[in-house]
């Protein structure tokens, strides 16, 4: 009997010295509107794989592409309470909450990706992810993404602002991006991204407005409204990612600068990722017939003056300073 209780006994010391072990293994919950293979996926993924070497496996990723975890509204409410740790978001639903991101969602506001690029990898991308972070939003900024440049796709060409007369096109939820729609001759829809197949599919908007890697990996391509692909290039707005401050702040100093420092690792390995997914998805949508049709963007430009000249007023200097970055 007495050796019972001693085996007993040793079982219960060996469990208690384990169990803080086993108690720091944590898998941290990312997700995306994407699926798998896309590169603001796949930067996460690999991103997951670096952390999972670097503590031993005592932290990994797992990833929930394709909406599993609901729209871009609901990842950002599943990550301020701490029901998910990473998610990648437009900059589009940050700007009203951090107001100056509202810049990045102005029509035309880069010269081109190139700056954007720039801009997001300098100092003023750094001090947009400060703010961020130090919001109320309860979200800590982890990095930057590239999501190039968007254009209208619908069931006809759109090469200048008439074209696009009594045409609802979908657009992300926030007032600049309606009002850009509105400016540049079309009937701006403000409308949830996991909502939108549908109603491609259905007809209950005339098109949309997105880059080629999106038209391509959302099968939006295959709809109705997303045969002919328009290169108005009116907006570029580069993507965030964010981890839920919930969580962040039960990590240690040390973990929190392992995770950033492979944050800014995966920043820029997505735009490797970026560039070559463009290209192929570009590829298989003109080998499925998708037209892709050059449009007046200086046109664009001119209608579009007005909600430069209504969001941009307060931030003249920041404008001045992305238009000065080379």
């Amino acid at each position: 009997m007495s050796r019972v209780f001693l085996g007993a006994a040793l079982s219960a010391v060996c469990l208690a010295a384990s169990a803080p072990v086993l108690a720091q293994k944590q898998v941290l919950k990312a997700t995306d509107v994407h699926p798998l293979g896309y590169p603001t996926v796949e930067a996460i993924v690999r991103m997951g794989a670096k952390l999972e070497k670097a503590t031993s496996g005592r932290y990994s990723i797992q990833m929930y592409p394709s909406m599993q975890l609901g729209g871009e509204k609901e990842m950002i409410e599943q990550a301020q309470v701490g029901a998910l740790q990473i998610a990648r978001i437009s900059v589009g639903p940050m700007g009203p909450i951090v107001d100056e991101l509202n810049v990045f969602n102005m029509p035309f506001v880069f010269k081109d990706e190139a700056q954007m690029r720039k801009v997001i990898d300098g100092p003023i991308g750094a001090e947009m992810l400060t703010k961020l972070s130090n919001s109320s939003a309860r979200l800590i900024a982890l990095g930057w993404m590239d999501a190039g440049t968007r254009n209208v796709y619908s069931d006809k060409p759109v090469t200048k602002p008439a074209d696009l007369k009594g045409m609802k096109i979908r657009m992300m939820g926030n007032p600049i991006f309606v009002e850009t729609m509105n400016a540049m001759g079309g009937n701006g829809i403000a409308m949830g991204f996991n909502e939108l197949h549908q109603a491609l599919q259905s007809g209950v908007v005339d098109g949309a407005e997105n880059n080629e890697p999106t038209l391509f990996a959302q099968n939006h391509y295959q709809t109705p409204k997303g045969k002919v692909y328009s290169l108005t290039g009116h907006l570029i707005i580069p993507e965030i990612f964010v981890y839920s401050k919930v969580s962040w702040e039960k990590l240690s100093k040390a973990d929190q600068g392992l995770i950033r420092k492979l944050s800014r690792e995966a920043q820029l390995e997505q735009r490797k990722l970026w560039d070559a997914y463009v290209g192929e998805a570009t590829g298989k949508l003109k080998a499925a017939g998708i037209k892709f049709v050059p449009a007046d963007k200086e046109a664009f430009f001119k209608a579009t003056q007005p909600v430069r000249d209504k969001y941009g007023a307060k931030y003249a200097g920041l404008i001045q300073r992305i238009r000065d970055t080379k």
